[in-house]
């Protein structure tokens, strides 16, 4: 394996420092169908999925991060009834370098849905 040290990345016009794209890049991200029995559809540094309850999806690294605090998670999922109250967000109680766990809420209570998204930005370790 290669490793290229550069201290910035430029296209000829504009030029960022590298730490920009180390430290603000996507170090995760998975697409997954969350009803029945749930499955990653499509997915980057994601080795596994964890069925861990109505609505609540363990996601599993491939390379861990850093550390459990330093990284921030952002959901979204495919609400499936019409005009309900639906967040999805990280449970930063059960977080670690490894792997984080999300919850679809629909209605104020947790439930399955047909399509979760999570990215995941940080340090990898």
């Amino acid at each position: 394996m290669s490793t290229l040290n550069v201290a910035n990345i430029s296209d000829g016009t504009d030029s960022v420092p590298t730490g920009y794209v180390v430290k603000g890049s996507a170090k995760s991200w998975v697409n997954l169908y969350g009803k029945e029995t749930p499955y990653i559809v499509a997915s980057m540094n994601v080795s596994s999925l964890v069925d861990a309850g109505a609505g609540r999806y363990e996601i599993y690294l491939t390379s861990s991060m850093s550390s459990s605090n330093e990284y921030a998670i952002t959901a979204t999922k495919q609400d499936t009834t019409v005009n309900t109250d639906s967040t999805c967000f990280d449970v930063i109680n059960s977080r670690s370098a490894d792997a984080y766990q999300i919850i679809s809420i629909e209605d104020g209570v947790s439930a399955d849905s047909n399509n979760v998204n999570a990215v995941q930005m940080g340090e990898l370790a």
